[in-house]
Formats: structure tokens, C-alpha cells, sequence
């Protein structure tokens, strides 16, 4: 069987390098990705296991495809006509494919997809099945065009139960509720500083993204100095600081290496340097707690049952942590509520409360979740 991954930013955001990944350890079909940054795949090793390809062409103004792009443009106004050009590696690479995955997650959450649903047309005139992969979307955004895309689809698979009934709700009858493929995700345990305590140790993201949500200006920042501080001064847990996305334009790095260096000098702090998505989830997974501000850290937390306090902005968050707890009350805290430099201290402290039954809730649900998982490749019509 032969697959298309697309859209795809770049392996430094390694919440997308473990959908790439677990997408191809569960189908073991033979895939090619096409990417935006096919050098950052590399650099993660992801060409060991998918064809990587880049997602576009360089369009020479001296081509016939150039020129014929030209008239289409100025005769019948086909504006889309450079786009194919652009874009024709992974339209010419979905003829001989069986399915195109549409991956990424949350791709039709930021503003309209444009390009998504430029290709989609474009693959569906010539038969081609697309396949929305583990996706989340705002339910107030399924209309007009987007909807008008989505009732393309063969498949769609919703990664969480509030879009899964949004899509329901607008009579998408192909929307089938499976949770992400980066559940399944391989974990590599690489050695740990003196100063994460596996087991006893608390595993905080930060990203600029949710930053970029906040209700007030630097509010989210001084929860987090908050936190620590409890942690510090009121346990005997470590704190593991661990960056999941680092794109030049959007990098954890930077908010938490202002954490870094506020609380370096009590010798209970440690940063976690940029790895593979399979690396940093190994470090996750020896965490007693994960304080997870991206969505795919918070699923390497909860695939290897480490309790987890979410600062989410979205429906993504909230869907996931209502599937694996029946409700998504205290286990996400959207930062968009954060009011008081102590809102994230008494959540956590919440969850420190309650890490028994956490556990075992997790305990119980996350072989299911994973099994339904595995069980993903019954959508493909072998």
C-alpha cells in the first residue's frame, strides 16, 4: 500500500515528527512524506523510514508550464494556475498512490487551509482518496468552504470526541473517532542528568504559542515562575524543562530558558536539550508529572500514564483529556483563564491530590486507547 503524508511544517516541531512516525510504524505501508522542510526530517532520521520529499518546485519564469500558468492567469483568471506548478511533486506523486493523508493535526484550526484545499481538489479530479489524519478542529469553523472540503474526504478520523460529534453534527457521515496516532509512539530512554530524579521529577513545557492566548500580559510566564517556586520550595521534586517544538519563529527554547536561568542556582532545575520526538518522549515518560503546553508532549505524558496538567487554548485539548477522564474539567487549564499568578500552582497541586486515582484511570485506558490505535489500518481498503 502506498501513502502520501502532506501537509507537513518540519521535524522541528516534533508534535508532527511523531504522527509521521507512528503513522508509519502502525500502517507499515510504503509512505512518502512531503514536507516544507525536508532537511529538518533528515536531521531526525525520518528519510530511514518514508521517502521525504519537498513539497514544492522551484517555478522557472523561462518554463512552458511557466507560461501556460501566465495565460490561464490573465485569460480565464485561474489564479490557482501557479499553485499547481508549486505544488506539482506532490500532485504528480498522488497518481500512483493509494491514499493521501492529510496530516498535521490541527491544520484546518489556523486561519483558512488555502493550500490543503487547493491539493485536495486538485487529487479528488483524478480519483484520488484523501484522508483527513487525526485531525481537531473548532466545531464553530465547519462551514462554508472549510465543510465544502471536508464532505470531499474518504476518511476522516477525528482524534478526539468533540470534533468527532461537530463533524457528526454537520452530517460528515465518513468521520470516525480514533485517537492520535502518535499514542503509539516508540520511546528511547536516553541517560538523565543528576538532576532529573526519574520518577520524582516534573516534566514542564512552555510554548509561545499559548503565550500568544493569554489574558493578560505576562500572566502566563509568572504562573509558571509560581509553580516552580511550590515545587521547589514546598517538595522535594526536580524539574525537568522540556522544549517539543523549536522552529526559528515559534521555539520553546525561549520561554524556557527564562525559566532556566530564573531558578538555575537551586541545583533542581534542569533543561532539556532539542531530540528526536521518539527521545524527548523518553524523558517524559520518567516524569512523575508533565505540566504540557503542547498537544502532542501532553500525549507522550499520557501514553506512558504520567498524570498531566494541560495549558491548552483549544478543542484539541480539551476533546483528548475528556476521552481518557470523562470530563476535561482539571485536567486542562486553559490559559486563556489564567487571572492570578497562582492559577497553575493550584491546579497542580489538584493533580498532586488526586495522582493515585490518575493513574489508575490511566492505568485502565490507555492499553484501550492504544489498541484502538493499532486497529487504525481497518479504514484502508487492502
Amino acid at each position: 500500500m502506498k501513502l502520501i503524508l502532506y501537509p507537513h511544517g518540519g521535524s522541528g516541531n516534533h508534535g508532527c515528527e511523531a504522527i509521521v512516525r507512528s503513522t508509519c510504524k502502525i500502517t507499515q505501508a510504503d509512505v512518502t512524506l512531503f514536507s516544507a522542510s525536508p532537511e529538518e526530517d533528515k536531521k531526525v532520521g525520518l528519510d530511514a523510514i518514508c521517502n521525504v520529499q519537498s513539497d514544492h518546485c522551484p517555478i522557472s519564469r523561462f518554463s512552458l508550464q511557466y507560461l501556460k500558468a501566465v495565460f490561464q492567469a490573465k485569460v480565464y483568471g485561474a489564479q490557482t494556475a501557479y499553485d499547481r506548478i508549486h505544488f506539482s511533486p506532490i500532485l504528480k506523486a498522488a497518481k500512483t498512490a493509494d491514499y493521501i493523508l492529510s496530516i498535521g493535526g490541527d491544520n484546518y484550526c489556523y486561519g483558512v487551509p488555502k493550500f490543503i484545499y487547493l491539493v485536495n481538489k486538485e487529487i479528488r479530479k483524478k480519483g484520488g482518496k484523501t484522508i483527513l489524519w487525526g485531525c481537531s478542529i473548532e466545531p464553530n469553523s465547519i462551514k462554508g468552504e472549510m465543510l465544502e472540503d471536508l464532505q470531499g474526504y474518504t476518511h476522516i478520523i477525528a482524534r478526539e470526541s468533540i470534533t468527532y460529534q461537530a463533524m457528526k453534527d454537520k452530517g460528515l457521515k465518513q468521520a470516525i473517532l480514533i485517537p492520535d496516532s502518535a499514542f503509539q509512539l516508540n520511546r528511547i530512554d536516553l541517560p538523565l542528568s543528576n538532576k532529573f530524579i526519574e520518577g520524582n521529577t516534573v516534566g514542564i513545557n512552555v510554548s509561545p504559542m499559548i503565550i500568544g492566548y493569554e489574558s493578560g500580559k505576562g500572566v502566563t510566564l509568572q504562573n509558571y515562575i509560581e509553580l516552580i517556586n511550590y515545587i521547589i520550595t514546598q517538595t522535594d521534586m526536580q524539574v525537568a524543562l522540556i522544549p517539543h517544538v523549536v522552529w526559528s519563529h515559534n521555539d520553546d527554547r525561549i520561554p524556557l530558558n527564562i525559566l532556566y536561568d530564573r531558578f538555575k542556582g537551586t541545583g533542581r532545575i534542569c533543561m532539556i536539550e532539542n531530540h528526536t520526538a521518539e527521545e524527548l518522549k523518553g524523558y517524559i515518560a520518567r516524569c512523575r508529572f508533565m505540566i504540557a503546553a503542547r498537544t502532542h508532549s501532553s500525549i507522550a505524558a499520557y501514553s506512558e500514564k504520567v498524570p498531566t496538567l494541560v495549558i491548552g487554548y483549544s478543542v484539541k485539548a480539551k476533546g483528548i483529556a475528556q476521552d481518557l477522564f470523562g470530563t476535561y474539567k482539571r485536567y486542562v487549564l486553559p490559559v486563556q483563564s489564567l487571572k492570578k499568578k497562582d492559577d497553575m500552582t493550584e491546579a497542580f497541586k489538584w493533580l498532586q491530590a488526586n495522582e493515585s486515582n490518575i493513574k489508575q484511570q490511566l492505568d485502565i485506558i490507555i492499553p484501550n486507547i492504544k489498541e484502538q490505535v493499532s486497529n487504525i489500518n481497518r479504514i484502508f481498503d487492502r
